[in-house]
């Protein structure tokens, strides 16, 4: 064989830097001026919690029967300054998703399916629905830089409050809902012209830092006769410093969200590269609690890419009291279903990869306002599909506790876990999986 001949058998290589998706997304731009938007969270590979291993009991430790003994799972939130904390039945809650973002129907069947269980749901941006607010047993108000649909008979009706200062998939940047979302209701609701793109600013326009902060909780216990818990969301980038500034302001809770955290819509490059991943925000956040004298009293609520048990019992292990899902929730009423296969092609897409939220086209009835659409959701059904789905989350976490010696998932620890990747070991400051060796620490494991 000459040497044009070998030439013309060797495979051509692709550049691991331009690959095909850094290509189609060059010429997409070179073509349109445009840069991509999209709804979803992080899709590139993340240390994630499936670098963590639990070590179950043997002989050093003591497991529990799951037929007759208890192990609990209850956590109360807003002990610290409310008159009135919340219980949760089930350390798992659903996270802020928007009517505009969501169709109604969608946020009936968040509060019928968390209701169910035990658990609270949140308003999202955008303003509290009747059907919404009757439908959750625990409902948590969120206060954005958009004030969209704020009011204080509403925060009085809420059980709880969260003030949103960034979220894991942007953190720093503001909301986007576009224009074939905001339909004559959702425009009624946010003061907004119909038909029209909405971009929210992306910091709350009466105060500019954590003494500002504490005076705009202390304002909204005020209007609230001091009943309600006041949580502070922060999307991770530097999650010890913004966890003690909240607390120091006077917050009962803190919500975490790592850069797996779906959003609705933004810039994909946003995305991708701000923000730092769930897993490597948890233990900073949890050592400012333990630094301020209070962990387990100000409460930490980690979200961000949370899918089963055994997420929700690493991130308990980690620190947190409770965990919060959007995009598994959303998953769980049926959206990127398979049996739309068809459907989603006519889109440009597939099951399982849909992330156009913000063109309100979702076949499922969920991420739209298509009156057509959304009432395909029968929020019922898809209300009792979130609650069996919750359910077993709660019991995939309890199974584990149990497995660890645990009379109650609180009771999870860092030392019941194990890395089995160096950078999941230095971020969750557990030991590499067979060694006693936490990288970046000196000395043996903590």
């Amino acid at each position: 064989m000459d040497t044009a001949d070998r030439w013309i058998h060797t495979p051509p290589r692709r550049s691991a830097t331009f690959d095909e998706h850094a290509i189609a997304e060059i010429r997409r731009a070179a073509a349109t001026g445009l840069y991509d938007i999209r709804g979803f969270g992080a899709k590139r590979r993340l240390p994630h919690f499936d670098d963590l291993l639990f070590l179950g009991a043997s002989i050093s430790r003591y497991p529990l029967e799951g037929y007759r003994e208890k192990c609990a799972t209850e956590v109360t939130i807003g002990a610290r300054f409310a008159k009135k904390p919340i219980t949760l039945k089930i350390p798992v809650t659903i996270a802020g998703m928007s009517f505009g973002s969501l169709s109604a129907q969608a946020k009936e069947a968040l509060g019928r399916g968390a209701s169910a269980v035990g658990t609270s749901t949140t308003t999202g941006d955008g303003g509290m629905t009747a059907e919404e607010r009757e439908h959750s047993s625990i409902l948590v108000y969120q206060v954005l830089p958009s004030r969209y649909g704020m009011n204080p008979d509403d925060l009085r009706k809420a059980d709880a409050i969260e003030i949103v200062v960034g979220q894991g998939a942007k953190p720093g940047g503001g909301g986007m809902l576009l224009g074939q979302k905001i339909s004559a209701r959702v425009a009624a609701m946010r003061d907004l012209p119909e038909g029209i793109d909405q971009r929210s600013a992306c910091r709350h326009p009466d105060w500019t830092g954590p003494d500002d902060m504490e005076i705009k909780i202390h304002e909204l216990r005020e209007i609230t006769d001091w009943e309600k818990p006041i949580y502070v969301k922060v999307g991770a980038s530097r999650p010890y410093y913004d966890t003690a500034l909240a607390v120091k302001a006077g917050a009962d809770a803190v919500v975490l969200d790592g850069m797996q955290g779906g959003t609705a819509a933004t810039q994909d490059v946003f995305i991708e590269h701000v923000g730092i991943p769930t897993l490597a925000a948890i233990r900073p956040a949890a050592q400012a609690l333990q630094d301020l004298g209070q962990h387990r009293k100000v409460q930490l609520i980690v979200s961000g890419g949370i899918r089963n048990g055994a997420d929700v019992a690493k991130c308990l292990a980690l620190g947190a009291d409770a965990v919060s899902i959007g995009t598994a929730a959303l998953i769980a009423l049926g959206d990127n279903d398979p049996h739309l296969e068809a459907e989603y092609r006519k889109l440009g897409t597939t099951a399982g990869a849909y992330d156009d939220w913000h063109e309100g086209r979702d076949p499922a009835g969920i991420t739209t306002q298509d009156p057509a659409l959304a009432r395909r959701l029968d929020p019922v059904l898809a209300g009792r599909k979130l609650a069996n789905y919750l359910s077993v989350l709660t019991l995939e976490t309890q199974t584990i506790a149990r497995a660890c010696g645990k009379s109650h998932v609180h009771n999870l620890e860092p030392e019941d876990l194990v890395a089995l990747t160096m950078e999941a070991a230095a971020m969750a400051r557990v030991p590499l999986a067979g060694t006693d060796w936490i990288p970046g620490q000196a000395g043996r494991r903590s």
